[in-house]
């Protein structure tokens, strides 16, 4: 529960404050409501900064300025005033008649186009890790990132490009890189089936080329900007070419866990990934990739991150160890 008790209201904010929101311990708020989703709104104040609300908090509400309303059950109302009475949500309907609606019927105030079925949202990330050294040793690191998503109200598109390339003396000690393409289609509002592309090489590894591919079925188990969280597990064809060791190809299991949290503020991000792969024709065969980071933004939409990359595999040839660590800060530009 989030109480919020306002401070009294001097003339200037009265004058130019457009929404007003009464909560039920008595607190008056006085803003601009500029979101509500998730069960929860956001008020601009000019006393508090932004404010986040749970509905299940507030007793009335009203703006001045006309929204768009979508519902849980995707039904969109336009042209409405955001207005809140006993707990009770007022909407006109086509024939300019009033309606009172449970408060858990609004999903969304003023959804973005995709979310109403029109178009995608594009966000995705590009970020780099550099290091020269000059001297008594001549090293070059470069550690490369690419991430996209397309988002639309029931399908998505990913993609995803990574490595590393090092050299020491002029004489190369990592070159690997990973390609990563998946498309979902949601069939609930959480619930999706999807189809994964996967390639990756190390040729200090001895992998010439790794690939596999597809179908998987995933969830968001939670989607609160303080705790996201997404599983998939799925089945593959799994193909693998090395440079020494004999070539292999197997049935796999193939799962995968996103976390993410802003639980340390400032529009911070602590994130863990994991991605797996089980052999199934020798069991005690699997790959693990994981990854933990914490990023935090920067200006104008450049962010930095730090973050650590476990990769396992138990079944790596003979001479390359099973566990390699990656510790990496990078600094990019998401959108």
């Amino acid at each position: 529960m989030l109480c919020v008790t306002a401070a009294p209201l001097h003339a200037e904010e009265a004058a130019t404050a457009a929404d007003e929101i009464m909560l039920k311990n008595g607190s008056r708020i006085i803003g601009t409501v500029v979101e509500v989703r998730d069960g929860s709104a956001k008020v601009e104040t000019d006393f508090a900064g932004t404010l986040a609300i749970a509905l299940d908090q507030i007793v009335s509400m009203r703006t001045t300025e006309s929204v768009v309303l979508q519902m849980a059950d995707d039904t969109v109302l336009e042209d409405q005033t955001l207005t809140i009475v006993d707990n009770q949500l007022q909407v006109v309907d086509a024939s300019g008649a009033s309606q009172s609606l449970a408060l858990e019927q609004l999903a969304i105030v003023n959804p973005q186009p995709w979310e109403m079925g029109h178009g995608y949202d594009w966000t995705g990330l590009v970020n780099f890790a550099m290091t020269i050294e000059k001297g008594n040793s001549d090293t070059e690191e470069l550690d490369y990132r690419l991430e996209s998503v397309w988002r639309s109200d029931d399908d998505r598109y990913t993609l995803k490009f990574y490595g590393e390339i090092d050299e020491a003396n002029d004489v190369k000690s990592a070159d690997n890189w990973t390609i990563i393409g998946k498309y979902d289609y949601f069939f609930s509002e959480r619930t999706y089936w999807g189809v994964n592309a996967y390639a990756e090489a190390d040729e200090f590894a001895d992998l010439d080329l790794r690939y596999y591919i597809g179908p998987y079925i995933g969830r968001e188990f939670l989607t609160d900007p303080l705790l996201s969280l997404s599983a998939e597990v799925g089945a593959s064809y799994v193909n693998e070419d090395f440079s020494t060791a004999p070539d292999q190809d197997y049935p796999g299991a193939n799962w995968g866990v996103h976390m993410a949290s802003n639980y340390l503020g400032g529009d911070s991000r602590l994130y863990f990934d994991q991605l797996g792969v089980w052999n199934l024709d020798e069991t005690s065969d699997i790959i693990v990739n994981t990854t933990l980071g914490l990023a935090f933004p920067l200006l104008w939409g450049f962010e930095a991150a730090a973050e650590i990359l476990w990769e396992y595999d138990s079944g790596a040839v003979e001479g390359v160890e099973k566990m390699d660590e990656t510790y990496a800060f990078r600094l990019g530009y998401t959108w």
